[in-house]
């Protein structure tokens, strides 16, 4: 956990909350009627380079590296993730992977790329050997997208002193590495994914296939760096980094993954404060995404820079149109549901504030001070909250939080106090009364109080009448009632815990568990809406060890037994809770006969605690 003093590293922070307050600046200026809103740069409070995408569950995650602050260089020590399920409010999960997790590195935590398989993440990321000083691939390997990730091999996966990998897995299951600058090279990794057979093949760069680059004989085509390679509708597109310096993104097509390819122009041109640029392609919920970096904080430059990130259509003809670089950015798939346990992380836009690991798990919003703010967009509030709720703490006298609607001068609906609560990472609940949230708005938690550092804000959740379906479906999920409600999927014993608990006075034991499909379960058939998306928040605690856990919905129809992941599988400890939370979309065809949610640990034999369980 990483606690900072917050006194000795003032300089940092003041550096960064002057980053953080000139582009909320730019937010305010993008308020004014007749502007548009700003909702790119994705993330505010670092900077963040060399996006790449991953769909996976019902979300997309984003893998970053980050840019140190005051860079004059491509000075980069770690990674970091963040996910979204609409595209516009971001989940910072920190940096689970970094120059340390690679003990036979040294130095350039450059740009990387994840792809899951076998039920795993692997991230290929270039890395400077400590040996002999030469830039070589490292892979990472984790048991859920946002880690921890840990090195699978102890030793490069490959290396001949060039960059920028990229994974791709074919429809035939065969999957491939890219990567180069300044040629382009692949392998053919073996299905273990941190393996490979025969040895490096690099693909000719001719300027049929990547364009013609003048004035520079020993780069005669455009391609710069950079390969981002995947199928669609039977043909495959690399998409990369032309010409240094400063770079556009162009691309090349071909009939099968390794060529032969042929250039097809740009996708965005030479904009922005950046001189380097990297592209990431997916398609999400219908749409069309392109992710992108750029130079647009302020202190920004090709060594501090930004993620963002542009919707489109291809024409009809399978083609890229132009992408123009916009402060707009992509617009919201769905809205955003508040009467569900939300994390301050997950942030649309943020003024000042800062993100740290937190002592319950996941991350928490801190160092806030006096007028920061963070933009949650598009909340649906339905027919009206009447609470709010927010996990705080703080070691000084607190302050209090404004929930504003539409912007950080906007409607104020409540106002909770927060106290001292003795320590940064000393936690409790602050709860306030809601009037006038109704329908779908931004929502502006405004912080306010004396000077100096306030207070950190964990998670926070509205009450109300408003919710409509978001009805949680379990019975007695804060488990205040025994366990009543609750059983077991497989083998093991329940009891309520009254000395440990995440909130209120007990939480759920299991044990005796004998499979790592057992847990605590409820019977949720008659409760369910074929083709429907289900929200599921569950905090967990182990009791020994530090196990994978994840929520489970399995689901019987016509006699077939399927199984849908409801939550991304995450690391648990026995010193804190911590928070399984995803969203999925429930389908099945013919007749269910049963359908049992359930919270279950790959390591199948260990005793663990749930408590304030919702799917809804």
């Amino acid at each position: 956990m990483k606690v900072k003093d917050r006194t000795t590293t003032r300089a940092t922070h003041r550096a960064r909350r002057a980053i953080a307050w000139l582009a909320s600046m730019a937010c305010v200026l993008a308020l004014i009627p007749g502007t548009a809103k700003a909702d790119n740069p994705i993330v505010q409070n670092i900077y963040t380079a060399d996006p790449a995408p991953m769909v996976h569950n019902g979300r997309v995650y984003v893998y970053t590296g980050h840019d140190e602050d005051g860079s004059t260089n491509f000075t980069m020590r770690e990674w970091r993730v963040y996910s979204s399920a609409d595209m516009v409010n971001w989940t910072d999960h920190g940096s689970p992977m970094n120059l340390a997790t690679f003990a036979w590195a040294d130095a350039n935590a450059w740009a990387g790329q994840v792809v899951a398989r076998n039920g795993k993440f692997y991230w290929y990321v270039p890395v400077r050997q400590r040996s002999n000083g030469q830039m070589v691939i490292g892979v990472g390997v984790a048991d859920s997208p946002t880690g921890p990730f840990r090195d699978a091999l102890g030793r490069p996966l490959v290396g001949n002193n060039e960059i920028d990998p990229h994974a791709f897995i074919d429809d035939d299951g065969q999957a491939y590495l890219y990567w180069g600058n300044p040629g382009l090279w692949y392998v053919k990794l073996n299905p273990d994914m941190i393996s490979f057979s025969g040895s490096a093949t690099r693909i000719p760069l001719t300027t049929a296939g990547f364009g013609t680059r003048n004035g520079n004989a020993s780069r005669p085509t455009l391609y710069e760096e950079g390969p981002w390679v995947f199928k669609r509708n039977g043909l495959y597109y690399n998409v990369f980094a032309a010409e240094c310096c400063s770079e556009f993104i162009a691309y090349s097509t071909a009939t099968g993954p390794t060529g032969p390819w042929t250039y097809r122009g740009t996708i965005m041109p030479r904009q922005g404060a950046s001189f380097t640029n990297h592209a990431g392609v997916i398609d999400f919920q219908g749409g069309s995404y392109f992710f992108y970096h750029n130079g647009a904080l302020p202190g920004g430059s090709g060594y501090t820079r930004s993620v963002a990130v542009e919707k489109f259509s291809y024409t009809s003809n399978g083609l890229f149109p132009t992408i123009t670089m916009t402060n707009t950015g992509a617009p919201q798939v769905g809205t955003l549901n508040p009467y569900v346990r939300q994390e301050a992380e997950t942030i649309a836009w943020g003024s000042g504030i800062e993100t740290e690991a937190s002592s319950e798990g996941g991350m928490n919003v801190g160092w806030i001070e006096n007028g920061d703010y963070i933009k949650v967009k598009g909340v649906a509030f339905g027919a009206g909250a009447t609470s709010f709720s927010a996990r705080v703490a703080s070691a000084t006298s607190g302050g209090r939080i404004e929930v504003r609607l539409d912007s950080a001068t906007g409607p104020t609906v409540g106002t909770c106090a927060v106290g001292g609560t003795g320590g940064w990472q000393t936690w409790t609940t602050s709860t306030c009364a809601v009037s006038g949230a109704t329908g779908t708005h931004d929502l502006y938690l405004r912080f306010a109080g004396g000077s100096g550092n306030l207070f950190n804000i964990n998670w926070w959740q509205f009450g109300g009448t408003g919710g409509g379906s978001a009805t949680n479906l379990l019975t007695n999920g804060d488990v205040e009632n025994g366990t009543t409600g609750w059983g077991v999927h497989g083998s093991g014993t329940l009891a309520r815990n009254t000395t440990l608990a995440h909130g209120g006075s007990g939480s759920l034991s299991i044990t005796g568990r004998t499979g790592a499909w057992n847990g605590p379960s409820q019977d949720v058939t008659a409760k369910l809406t074929n083709g429907k998306s289900y929200t599921t928040n569950a905090w967990v605690r182990a009791q020994s060890g530090t196990p994978s856990a994840k929520a489970t919905l399995s689901l019987t129809a016509n006699g077939t037994t399927n199984y849908l992941q409801l939550t991304p599988a995450v690391g648990v400890n026995v010193n804190g809770w911590t928070l399984l939370t995803g969203t999925a979309t429930v389908s099945w065809s013919g007749t269910l006969t049963s359908a049992a949610f359930y919270v279950e640990t790959a390591e199948g034999t260990d005793s663990l605690l749930v408590d304030d369980a919702s799917f809804q």
